[in-house]
C-alpha cells in the first residue's frame, strides 16, 4: 500500500478548483457574446489518473530527483444545456451550478485540511 500525500492532494484540487472556478467566471461573462462557447475543464479525477508522485531532490545529493509535476489544466468545450439563436452555448443555471460545486469542494478540501492539521497538532502533544 503506498502513503497518500494528502497536503499535495488537497494542493492540486485546490489549484484545479481555482482553473474551474476562472473557467466559469469566464463563460458567465460571456453568456450574452454571440457565438461564445461555454468551456469547461477536464475532470480532476483525470488529473490524478496521469499525475505520477515523485521524490523531489532538494539537495545536489540525492538520487532521481527533479520529478516535477505539471500544473496544467487543460479546458474545453463545456457540455450545453442549449444554444442560443445567437450561437452562444453559456446557460448561466448551468454556470451558477458548477460555481455551487466548486465552492463545496473547496470548503471540503478546507474542513479535511484543518482536521488533519488538529490530529497531528494533538499526536505532538500540541
Amino acid at each position: 500500500m503506498e502513503p497518500v500525500y494528502l497536503f499535495s492532494l488537497v494542493s492540486r484540487q485546490n489549484f484545479w478548483l481555482s482553473m474551474r472556478q476562472s473557467t466559469i467566471s469566464e463563460n458567465i461573462a460571456n453568456v450574452d457574446t454571440p457565438g461564445f462557447a461555454s468551456k469547461d475543464v477536464e475532470p480532476f479525477k483525470d488529473i490524478l489518473d496521469k499525475t505520477s508522485i515523485q521524490m523531489a531532490a532538494t539537495q545536489s545529493g540525492h538520487v532521481g530527483g527533479g520529478g516535477a509535476n505539471s500544473r496544467r489544466v487543460r479546458v474545453s468545450d463545456g457540455e450545453a444545456w442549449e444554444v442560443s439563436v445567437s450561437g452562444n452555448s453559456v446557460s448561466l443555471e448551468q454556470e451558477l451550478i458548477k460555481s455551487g460545486e466548486v465552492a463545496r469542494q473547496h470548503s471540503l478540501n478546507t474542513q479535511l485540511i484543518g482536521s488533519f492539521y488538529g490530529m497531528m497538532k494533538s499526536s505532538l502533544g500540541g
